[in-house]
């Protein structure tokens, strides 16, 4: 198919679709440091209250991704973004609302949390699932690099515009902004036309088979996953990543204050310029997807994590700053680049009825050893020291590319065309393999 003038933007509804989480995504900015802060200076909490916010947020990925994902495909996927986009809305519109009353306490915030984390695992896995929907095949790359273009825009311009905000008006009532970006980013899913396939039909229109029940249609899309060689090697290279990663994280901050003498000021600019990578990643994944192949970008930029890791590690106090910008910029690059491009891939090989499973699956798989990590990062960073920690996940990082390097990702060239079947394992379409396969013109090779 050959490449549109103007691509995705004479695309409507995908427009529709990129507007509503631009809008999202600089709202919840706020709210991501709203509601901290809150708990921080308004309610006054003990490190322990505080710390368990951050974990009641997250246990829904944990405990919801995988019916999450069985539901995504049992139900059209619009519905449900707009559902999650509202429902979120309405429980955070409570937080300035008992604020005004003068009755808000933290646990108000732990069930804040708890449902805007159910309702956010419900709209990602129906979110990733709906954009094969609305673009062809050969345009998911720059559909995720567009997506993605938003949330690195936001997560470079939204903390300086957030403490702003938060400094005129108050951490509870700045909670506001991120109700009305729910709100509206509801809107403009609501405002795209194109017709869902109902998946209580089948492709000819005949009602479909019932499903099999959660726990076996749970069982399948982890089948599924597991059973596909190229989706199994990316979740090993992924959720291997995200142990070390996480494993870092967990105490950098606090080995850049107490052994590297960087303070909060450094801090600040060491996230913020790094923060560039992302964006500048965003730009590029297409163009180099497009270059060298798929296949060879995914093991290309899954390696670059590890000597952005190395320069954090190797950093001498007298010139941590720029290393671990240049780090941050290296590691905001690649993953980003990383990211879109098996994402666009995982999306284009799944048949439509196994699209949310798969999603959910896969986040359930990478997501379950980024708590793993931070609570090996803090108990090893007690027991070996912050630095000696810091160098292991450091060194951990080479492991995971070797996972799709030794795997037939890496001769993934053009983008493959949707699988039909319902086989655990697809076989190659069009620009999957070492080079271009006959017939097909627009299949590119590797390198």
């Amino acid at each position: 198919m050959s490449q549109r003038p103007a691509g995705l933007l004479r695309n409507t509804d995908f427009v529709r679709l990129w507007t509503a989480e631009t809008i999202s995504q600089f709202g919840s900015q706020v709210s991501g440091l709203a509601i901290p802060l809150i708990a921080a200076t308004l309610l006054q909490v003990t490190p322990f209250e505080f710390g368990l916010l951050a974990t009641i947020q997250f246990l829904p990925f944990i405990l919801l991704s995988l019916p999450a994902g069985v539901w995504v495909d049992r139900l059209r996927r619009r519905p449900i973004l707009i559902v999650g986009d509202l429902g979120r809305a309405v429980a955070l519109v409570s937080i300035p609302i008992a604020f005004a009353l003068g009755d808000l306490t933290i646990w108000q915030l732990y069930i804040v949390g708890f449902i805007v984390g159910c309702l956010t695992v419900f709209f990602d896995v129906a979110y990733q699932s709906y954009l094969p929907a609305l673009v062809e095949r050969d345009e998911l790359v720059e559909g995720n690099s567009k997506l993605e273009i938003s949330r690195s825009a936001a997560a470079v311009v939204g903390p300086g515009f957030t403490g702003l905000v938060i400094g005129l008006i108050g951490a509870a009532t700045a909670v506001i902004f991120d109700v009305v970006s729910f709100v509206l980013s509801a809107f403009f899913i609501w405002r795209i036309r194109r017709v869902e396939t109902d998946p209580k039909l089948t492709a000819t229109g005949e009602p479909a088979e019932p499903g099999l029940g959660m726990r076996r249609e749970v069982a399948e899309g982890l089948r599924y996953v597991l059973g596909n060689r190229y989706l199994r090697s990316i979740a090993a290279c992924t959720g291997t990543s995200n142990l070390f990663f996480n494993m870092m994280g967990a105490i950098l901050i606090l080995y850049a204050v107490r052994e590297i003498g960087i303070g909060a000021a450094g801090i600040g600019f060491v996230i913020s310029i790094g923060a560039l990578g992302f964006l500048a990643g965003a730009f590029l994944a297409n163009r180099i997807a497009t270059r060298i192949g798929v296949g060879p970008t995914i093991v290309i930029t899954a390696f670059a994590s590890f000597p952005a890791a190395l320069l954090i590690a190797a950093a001498p106090a007298a010139y941590a700053i720029p290393l671990f910008v240049l780090a941050f910029i290296i590691e905001g690059v690649a993953q980003v680049v990383y990211n879109i491009n098996q994402v666009s891939f995982r999306q284009a090989i799944t048949p439509g009825r196994m699209q949310g499973r798969m999603n959910a699956t896969m986040r359930f798989v990478v997501w379950g050893t980024i708590p793993i990590g931070s609570l090996l990062g803090g108990a090893l960073g007690g027991i070996i020291g912050l630095h000696e920690t810091i160098w292991l996940a450091a060194i951990g990082q080479v492991i995971p590319f070797l996972f799709v390097l030794f795997s037939p990702v890496r001769g993934i060239g053009a983008m493959p065309a949707p699988s039909d079947d319902d086989a655990p394992d697809p076989r190659p379409g069009p620009g999957l393999g070492a080079g271009p396969m006959a017939g097909d013109p627009d299949a590119t090779a590797p390198g």
